[in-house]
């Protein structure tokens, strides 16, 4: 301790001693002080892991003292990502939101483009994929408003190329390909080779994973072509990887003589063993199994599995060791030796589960049903579940990912269209301020030869119509932001869900042409319709006659209930009382009403995995009770964090001034009750009607 205290001084007082008295020094002694100790915590491998996290809260704390808020930005995020490399975990997460909280602040783009990929890059080490994706996306925006200078495009096409490789993993391959597709675009106008070849590299493998073997191999080709003119140190082994890759897609397509013989260019490749035994023992492996399927030599498929085994103990690869328990058990099968086949299979599955092989784990249970024929259904049982599992897990990851993407491209279009609309009024008002100061400078110039009292009246009249102006302005923008927020609603409530389920009904149908099919589609297109006459209803809504009257209000009920019962399974029962007479109520309840209905059931659907919903509409004294109950898996609805869906029911709920209570617990099912006080109006019948053409 007494060590450290005496180089924080000599650090301190070897920055004061820098500055020279002749002139300005234009660095600064304690950024220079905080530098030194920032090196010293990531370079100081001598120096123990306790002392080098106290140097880092040192620097911290000098830090703080700084007077400029972008050199205290800068220095902090140095910080965290010294925090990073010593992986402590708990310090990165905290000075990291520090940065990122500071950089929003100070709209300082750069060092928030970098905070979110440090994090993404946490994420990903801790196989948290989903908000490592999140993090990349929300880097390149922050990127994105940067100069577009080679910097930032190349810092964008990094993005690109991460969020790729990420949504590979849970093959999300199309939006894989989007992205990948965007990195290429933006390396190839920096003409940045290297970085070419890794997303053409990416292209390949999502093409692979998609089963397009002809696209993988032309995308791998083009990667040899960048990586041939890069000037890269360790451009040997990225040639081997490209080698490797190629391989990879013959021997995945079944391609097992052309796979042969590009396994064996691979390990021809000069001290391939010496220096990647990994991927000389892949390669050994699977050009084991390629030799059996081509040529049905099982003892040379043998002699290779047994170096490759000898290697993987050598080095303890246990992920590795799955696939060649699986090469090992194809071998004996075909020698027929069917007890040490079976066994090597469970081997290999027992290995990948382990290690989380999921495919491998499938693979190898597939081969068990083949093999063990008395146990075949148990096997098959268990591949069919996994299968799910994977499937499932995949999909979850996949629309998280479609979410993430969606909700990032509309915030920038909001922040677009914001900026679009300030750019609007600060014209208007500039304009308005002008012609206000012409207007005052030409009646002062007209007054000024006038009586003293009459031009001090005119400009009181003057600044109390300048003043109600500015009232009116504020007025109209309230209201504007109101509406905006009401329209957000209807159509998140009502439209969004239901063109979400026909989209993804309509992509499953799209290569079928059967009978039941076409028919499936063409409900799904009346479902369409009916879709644009809601959004023709939401229109006219926007009319306010329009929005104060809402006829056949139970019939609308019922039918939305019956159609989203009839696409989801679920079933639905719906009571009410009939001696309100409904169709009075006022515009604002029935059609706030009618949204929360149509937004819970969304909720049982989407969320809440719900068998049985029962809604029940009933008078109460002087009120109206809504009661809608399911006994779907529940939730806390205690927790801070409610999505968007509860957000609006609380809202809709609000502007009728009704009362809402939630009783819901996890497996117990959900309760929602609302109390709306009942107001009625008298419709009148006018004597002329105008017709709106939509």
């Amino acid at each position: 301790m007494k060590n450290r205290t005496y180089i924080i001084l000599l650090i301190v007082f070897w920055g004061c001693s820098r500055q020279t008295p002749q002139k300005e020094s234009v660095s600064n002694p304690k950024v220079d002080s905080i530098q030194e100790l920032i090196n010293l915590a990531k370079t100081g491998k001598e120096i123990e892991l306790q002392d080098r996290k106290a140097y880092l809260t040192d620097a911290e704390k000098l830090n703080m003292d700084l007077s400029q808020d972008t050199i205290q930005l800068k220095q902090l995020s140095e910080i965290s990502l010294a925090y990073k490399k010593l992986e402590d975990s708990l310090e990165f997460r905290r000075t990291n939101a520090m940065v990122l909280k500071m950089s929003q602040n100070l709209k300082e783009n750069t060092v928030l483009g970098y905070s979110h990929w440090d994090l993404a890059s946490f994420f990903n080490s801790y196989g948290v994929t989903d908000s490592s994706f999140y993090h990349y996306k929300k880097a390149l925006g922050s990127f994105e408003k940067l100069p577009a200078d080679s910097t930032a495009k190349s810092l964008k096409g990094r993005m690109y190329y991460s969020m790729a490789r990420l949504q590979d993993s849970y093959k999300d391959y199309l939006g894989g390909e989007i992205s990948a597709t965007a990195a290429i675009k933006i390396f190839d106008e920096l003409e940045d080779n290297y970085r070419l070849y890794n997303s053409y590299s990416a292209l390949g493998i999502l093409a692979n994973g998609m089963g397009d073997s002809d696209k993988a191999l032309k995308s791998y080709e083009k990667a040899r072509e960048y990586l041939d003119k890069s000037a890269e140190k360790n451009k040997a082994d990225l040639i081997l990887q490209n080698q490797n890759n190629i391989a990879n897609v013959y021997l995945n397509t079944k391609n097992f003589v052309n796979a042969k013989q590009a396994y064996q260019q691979l390990l021809s490749s000069p001290n391939l063993k010496e220096k990647k035994p990994e991927t000389y023992e892949k390669a050994l492996g699977s050009l084991a199994y390629s030799v059996l399927k081509a040529d049905n030599d099982i003892e040379g498929a043998e002699k290779l599995l047994g170096e490759a085994f000898n290697i993987n103990s050598e080095f303890g690869e246990l992920y590795n060791r799955a696939r060649l328990n699986y090469f090992y058990a194809e071998v004996l099968a075909a020698k027929r030796d069917t007890v040490k086949a079976i066994a090597q299979a469970k081997e290999s599955y027992a290995v990948a589960r382990e290690t989380f092989n999921n495919d491998r784990s499938l693979d190898a249970l597939k081969l068990l049903t083949q093999l063990d024929t008395a146990n075949a259904a148990s096997y098959a049982e268990e591949y069919y579940q996994l299968d799910e599992a994977i499937s499932e897990e995949e999909r979850t990851k996949r629309d998280k990912f479609a979410r993430i993407r969606m909700e990032t491209d509309n915030i920038i279009e909001e922040n677009q269209i914001l900026t679009k609309e300030k750019q609007v009024w600060a014209g208007a008002a500039f304009l308005l301020i002008i012609f206000g100061m012409a207007f005052m400078i030409i009646v002062s110039l007209y007054v000024s030869n006038n009586q003293l009292k009459f031009r001090q009246k005119q400009q009181e009249s003057n600044q109390e119509i300048y003043n109600l102006m500015l009232s009116q302005r504020g007025k109209f923008e309230e209201g504007k932001q109101l509406e905006q927020k009401r329209i957000s609603e209807e159509l998140h409530d009502g439209i969004l869900g239901e063109m979400l389920g026909i989209r993804l009904i309509l992509s499953g149908l799209n290569n079928r042409e059967d009978q039941a099919s076409i028919e499936q589609r063409a409900a799904l297109i009346e479902k369409l319709r009916e879709l644009e006459e809601e959004i023709r209803t939401i229109s006219h809504e926007l009319n306010h006659a329009s929005y104060e009257k809402f006829h056949n209000f139970i019939v609308s009920l019922e039918d939305m209930i019956d159609g989203i019962q009839k696409s989801s399974g679920i079933s639905c029962s719906f009571v009410y009382d009939k001696k309100v007479h409904w169709d009075s109520l006022l515009g604002d309840i029935k059609i706030n009403a009618y949204r929360i209905v149509q937004e819970s059931l969304k909720n049982c659907v989407k969320h809440a995995k719900s068998k049985n919903v029962s809604i029940s509409f009933q008078s109460m004294e002087n009120d109206l009770k809504l009661t809608i109950t399911d006994d779907g898996v529940g939730f806390d609805p205690n927790r801070k964090k409610k999505g968007i869906g509860l957000r609006n029911i609380i809202s809709r709920v609000k502007k009728i001034k009704g009362v809402l209570d939630i009783d819901s617990k996890p497996e117990k099912g959900t309760t929602i009750k609302v109390v709306i006080p009942a107001k009625y109006v008298e419709f009148e019948i006018p004597e002329k009607t105008e017709a709106i053409n939509v």
